[in-house]
């Protein structure tokens, strides 16, 4: 599985140490680090910024992020983008910009509302990747409820073996708690370059005063997890979050 580690985060130099050799996730949204990611990252993937403009009742630029991905999916380090997505958006208008995007489905992925039908889901299934959004009743990753959907959602994708038919993409679920019990190709989350700056949460005689430092302890107890290899019923019932800090 790729961790994908959301950007931006500041200073620019501990940015710099910390994602060297790692994978990165960059949004349309805060694109200020893109240069820089594709320079030293194994591999960089474009978020089209929907989710952020979205909580801020921001108007989203579907032109400006469709020019922006047609520039940096032509980097050798830039595996793929999230096809523009409308978070309240009906299904036929997600569906429409579907129609409308312009870059092969190889490198493009679209996203799959978990409010949204199980009929869509199975429609997205010819694209190579999914991207898996929480949304609506289940935009709370990993409560009881957003666990349910994610057994319907498994019950689609995956074969009787439980393996997937196409690679999946969490978004926003780079929780080991989450992801190992998925069998995800991939997650993400801005989780570490929002929490590195954090002073009062960084506390004791032990504590990491370098956002550097503390970037990579984070980053490492994200990565020594592994998703599943399958879907499983059972694993679903065994749900626990492991504490990073713990």
């Amino acid at each position: 599985m790729i961790h994908y580690h959301g950007t931006p985060m500041t200073p620019i130099g501990d940015m710099i140490k910390s994602f060297a050799t790692r994978h990165a996730m960059v949004s349309y949204e805060h694109p200020q680090q893109i240069e820089i990611a594709a320079e030293i990252c194994q591999s960089v993937v474009l978020d089209n910024g929907a989710f952020s403009a979205w909580r801020q009742n921001k108007t989203y630029d579907f032109s400006g992020y469709a020019n922006w991905a047609e520039k940096w999916i032509r980097h050798p380090a830039v595996d793929w983008c999230v096809i523009p997505d409308k978070i309240d958006g009906t299904e036929s208008d997600n569906d429409a910009l579907l129609r409308d995007w312009g870059l092969p489905k190889h490198s493009s992925v679209p996203v799959w509302h978990m409010h949204e039908s199980l009929d869509r889901l199975e429609r997205l299934l010819e694209y190579p990747r999914i991207a898996l959004g929480s949304s609506g009743a289940y935009a709370s990753v990993g409560n009881d409820l957003w666990w349910k959907r994610i057994a319907d959602a498994m019950r689609v994708i995956c074969d009787e073996q439980g393996h997937p038919r196409v690679k999946l993409h969490g978004l926003r679920m780079l929780d080991p708690g989450v992801f190992s019990k998925l069998p995800l190709a991939s997650a993400d989350s801005c989780y570490v370059s929002r929490n590195v700056g954090m002073d009062t949460a960084w506390k004791g005689p032990y504590a990491m005063t370098s956002r550097y430092v503390r970037a990579v302890c984070l980053m490492e107890r994200i990565e020594r997890h592994a998703s599943a290899a399958y879907w499983s019923e059972s694993a679903m019932a065994a749900y626990q979050n492991f504490e990073l800090f713990g």
